[in-house]
């Protein structure tokens, strides 16, 4: 293979803006009914709308939803759980107007559930069905037409007729949230996640079971110290749980009458943070087996809990495993990606052997093994937020293009990534948003800080109380770290992240003794106080763990805030925002831009129209990605690809001599 230099940034690859959404899909949740498989694609082509696609024994696929339909839900603004089936018989909520509809096969959507009475309305979610399908049940946010905003916002359990339109009745309120509402074998009892301000779904829930003939409620696990999910029956009767209660999210097991006890015990992450609705972790086979997915050390696997007790891991390739679940006593199934593919649908059958049946393949994307940069898990020197040491965790991505490499005595820039959240984790699958970078010689590294999820609770915690210290120490510590080891130019450090990300990132960049020469803000928090008062009910209260409760902690709010630090801004920064974001409103983005703006600082800013919390839309998701290169191309000084035709992103306060550069 003939090798060209090039200086790293300017490589040409195949991994442009276009490849990233062509052909693009985002799976989701899987269910199987019967011999079938569905599951959730949502489609940047098709204006991010969510389809349900349905696999038949023959392999066909069918997507069900009619043109206009989006089965998407707004439960607590990030959703999940939007669908269900039964018997060949699905149930959607629609995006417009959040209500609940019936499809059955060859059919069109009948609404199960009234007309919105306010402009804001009734969303529904998480639904599940009594042992004979007659009812399902599922949670309800019910919106005030107005009045004081989150507070009134009401969240329920309620059951409605499976077949016909009905008035919900309600079985369970009179907490701020609940979750997972699943129904006994008989169908006599309600088992129920609920929990209440200030606490958020990774912190403090309780489970408790409703007994629906006599109302009376038993608490099964959870309160003060513990999060519990993922709720699931047994036909013998007894329930499955998660808790955390150990240190980490395991399996337990409780039995009416009896007692807890635990089921699998690993110092790994069964559960997952509980942004979306629905998640599936585990899932029974008929021989009293449990296939469960966990993370270890910054990656996602796949394990088998014997019928004996004894649990081991399964020598598979995935890294990442949204979903699990079960298709029938030998089997089940699991969206999954490895970091050399994006995440596909597959069925995995245990005999006397593993084998693994590819239901819905990734794309195939043509790129050679050596065009893909494979995470490789780090752990480097930080400290908390008493200075005190400890270590930190990141996945780092090298510079990868099979025919292409830097000059002799050149470093690679390096992009320091943040998840959102906070309370998230970086993903060790192949992702084209992440080798648009690495494949045109940008070393990427992805932070798992402290507050992230996949080390245990613990880890999880270290966040309490210092959101905008001990994340920012993390990714300043991760870069200066890669920068000491020879693997990358400490003069061409960048940072980005989006949502609490995009906080981090100003965070970063508001100090004097940043590293970073150029950041790039995604709908970021400018403000800790504002966001305080204006966010919707499920994240209301986030900041009283991670900041301290308002107002009472206001000095703090204000010190952690970066807007009220703009006189440390020293390196350029391009902001992107979606005009219809509920959770980090618009107006967070516009007062940063318009103070760096003041003080003479290099911007960029885009607005996309139509958009809400993350990008959906195809075009807007390629402009986004071409403008933050471009923006970096104009501040590191290396040159674009004119073959891409990317259209340079104005940079307002620029110094003279730097711009758009082509070659």
């Amino acid at each position: 293979m003939t090798i060209t230099v090039l200086p790293f940034g300017s490589w040409p690859t195949s991994i442009t803006s276009e490849s990233v959404v062509g052909d693009a899909v985002r799976l989701g949740e899987v269910r199987v009914d019967g011999p079938d498989v569905y599951w959730s694609e949502g489609r940047p082509a098709e204006g991010g709308r969510t389809q349900i696609v349905r696999r038949s024994p023959d392999g066909t696929r069918t997507d069900l939803l009619p043109e206009g339909m989006n089965a998407r839900t707004a439960v607590h603004e990030y959703g999940g759980a939007a669908w269900w089936v039964r018997e060949g018989v699905l149930y959607f909520v629609d995006w417009a107007d959040q209500r609940l509809y019936r499809l059955e096969r060859d059919g069109v959507p009948v609404a199960l559930t009234p007309e919105p009475a306010t402009p804001r309305g009734d969303r529904y979610a998480d639904g599940a069905f009594d042992p004979g399908g007659a009812t399902v049940v599922a949670i309800r946010e019910r919106h005030p037409a107005a009045g004081r905003g989150a507070i009134d916002v009401r969240n329920e359990i309620v059951r409605l007729a499976a077949d016909r339109p009905s008035e919900p009745e309600v079985l369970f309120s009179g907490t701020d949230f609940v979750a997972a509402p699943r129904l006994s074998p008989d169908g006599g009892l309600l088992a129920v996640v609920a929990w209440d301000h200030p606490s958020m779904p990774w912190d403090d829930t309780v489970l408790r079971v409703r007994d629906l003939r006599t109302g009376t409620d038993t608490v099964v696990a959870g309160g003060p110290g513990e999060s519990v999910q993922e709720p699931r029956w047994r036909p013998d009767g007894s329930l499955l749980f998660l808790s955390d209660r150990g240190g980490w999210w395991n399996l337990y097991r409780w039995t009416p009458g009896g007692g807890i006890a635990i089921v699998i015990a690993v110092d790994a992450e069964i559960g997952v943070p509980a942004w979306q609705l629905g998640s599936a972790r585990y899932a029974l086979l008929g021989d009293g087996g449990i296939v469960f997915a966990r993370w270890r050390d910054g990656y996602d696997g796949l394990a088998l809990r014997r019928p004996d007790g004894s649990v081991a891991d399964l020598d598979l390739p995935f890294s990442t495993i949204t979903a699990v679940e079960r298709a029938d006593e030998s089997s089940v199934v699991v969206v999954a990606g490895t970091p050399t593919a994006e995440p596909g649908v597959y069925r995995i059958t245990f005999t006397d052997s593993t084998t693994v049946e590819t239901l819905r393949a990734p794309r195939d994307l043509g790129l050679e093994a050596t065009d893909v940069s494979v995470p490789e898990p780090i752990s480097f020197p930080s400290t908390d937020r008493t200075g005190a040491p400890r270590t930190a965790h990141a996945l780092f991505y090298p510079p990868a293009a099979g025919g292409y490499r830097g000059p002799d005595g050149e470093l690679p820039p390096l992009l320091v990534m943040i998840h959102g959240g906070p309370t998230s984790h970086a993903l060790p699958v192949l992702s084209l948003s992440t080798q648009y970078w690495t494949s045109r010689g940008i070393a990427v590294v992805d932070v798992n800080y402290g507050g992230s999820t996949g080390y245990g609770r613990a880890y999880r915690e270290l966040l309490h109380g210092a959101w905008g210290v001990v994340d920012v120490a993390d990714c300043i510590a991760a870069a200066r770290w890669l920068a000491d080891s020879g693997r990358v130019d400490p003069h061409r450090l960048a940072i980005r992240g989006g949502s609490a990300g995009g906080y981090t990132t100003l965070a970063a960049l508001a100090r004097t003794d940043t590293p970073f020469s150029a950041g790039a803000d995604h709908y970021g928090i400018a403000d800790l106080e504002v966001l305080a008062a204006e966010t919707h009910k499920f994240e209301s209260r986030y900041l009283d763990r991670l900041i301290g409760e308002y107002p009472s902690e206001r000095d703090r709010y204000r010190e952690r805030s970066p807007i009220h630090h703009v006189d440390r801004f020293r390196s350029p920064l391009i902001v992107l925002q979606g005009s219809e974001d509920a959770v980090v409103p618009p107006n967070q983005s516009q007062m940063i831009v318009d103070a760096l703006r003041e003080r003479r600082i290099p911007v960029a800013t885009l607005l996309f129209e139509g958009e809400q919390h993350g990008f959906r839309r195809a075009e807007n998701i390629r402009r986004a990605l071409d403008s933050e290169l471009s923006f970096y191309g104009q501040i590191f000084g290396f040159e674009l690809p004119r073959a891409e035709g990317i259209e340079p992103v104005p940079i307002e306060n620029l110094p003279n001599g730097r711009g758009p550069q082509h070659r």
